[in-house]
């Protein structure tokens, strides 16, 4: 165990050695939820109060664990956990902390909720499976796939490992490689300032608009809207940047350059090039 690790798990035995906690501390406990949806446990956190202050974290901490402790053995080893974090903000160490509990009990974290970008980028770094939601529920409704009803884009400056996914209700930009086994799904564009070898699926919504960029495209499978496509072999000699869109006939993949220039989008047509 490195440590970091070993620092977080002193610090959690020391702010946890309580047997019995209070009765007021116990009534704060119970705002901790974790509940089985299926083959997932999804671990809900107290909402952010006004004025929340390190301490109020830590009795987080401390009535997950009290929790584990009393009522963990109804949970079966090695099953994933959901991180539902809503609107609370939370960094890398917030979150290696809640991990570093739930191993103690053999449960894995798996995927982060939240409606917070920086949560949703520190999950991201981490490796954790990311799902950021809209704090307007609205927004996800069947009718909801205009441009100007998408979140903020979503940007991650690191390489997303196999296994990882991130899905965003807007534009996902990528500084770095997404590698096989990596999946985005965006109800925008995904751009990607490198290789992008993993899954994509562009306009998850139904915006047939969307598009999918990367320095070098290498996929098995790619999706925009509703259509999917298998991409061609790469091929070696051609290394530029390229974009994926829906044309008439389907997906195509396109150099792009000028690309804005060349092409403009035409309603249950695509993007067909300017005459």
């Amino acid at each position: 165990m490195d440590e970091t690790k070993t620092g977080i798990n002193q610090e959690i035995d020391l702010e946890t050695e309580k047997i019995a906690p209070s009765a007021s501390l116990r009534s704060r406990y119970t705002q901790i939820h974790l509940k089985s949806e299926g083959e997932k446990l999804v671990l809900i956190l107290p909402k952010t109060g006004a004025g929340e202050t390190s301490q109020d974290w830590t009795d987080i901490l401390t009535g997950l664990k009290y929790y584990l402790r009393n009522s963990g053995q109804n949970c079966p080893a090695r099953t994933p956990v959901h991180l539902q974090a809503n609107d609370r903000l939370m960094d890398t160490r917030q979150l290696q902390a809640i991990a570093t509990i739930l191993d103690s009990a053999e449960l894995p974290l798996h995927t982060i909720q939240t409606q917070r970008r920086q949560t949703a980028v520190a999950a991201a770094t981490m490796g954790y499976n990311v799902e950021q939601m809209q704090s307007n529920a609205t927004v996800f409704g069947d009718e909801q796939p205009l441009p100007s009803l998408l979140a903020e884009p979503l940007y991650l400056k690191t390489t997303l490992r196999s296994g990882v996914e991130i899905r965003h209700p807007g534009t996902v930009i990528v500084m770095g490689d997404v590698n096989p086994g990596g999946s985005i799904v965006a109800d925008g564009d995904i751009l990607v300032w490198g290789s992008l070898r993993g899954v994509a699926h562009a306009g998850f919504r139904g915006d047939q608009a969307a598009l999918i960029m990367a320095l070098r495209i290498d996929l098995t499978q790619l999706r925009i809207a509703e259509l999917v496509a298998r991409a061609p072999a790469l091929n070696s000699d051609r290394i530029e940047p390229e974009i994926a869109c829906i044309s008439e006939g389907g997906i195509r993949i396109i150099g792009a350059y000028n690309f804005s220039r060349t092409y403009t989008f035409k309603d249950k047509v695509g993007w067909v090039e300017k005459r």
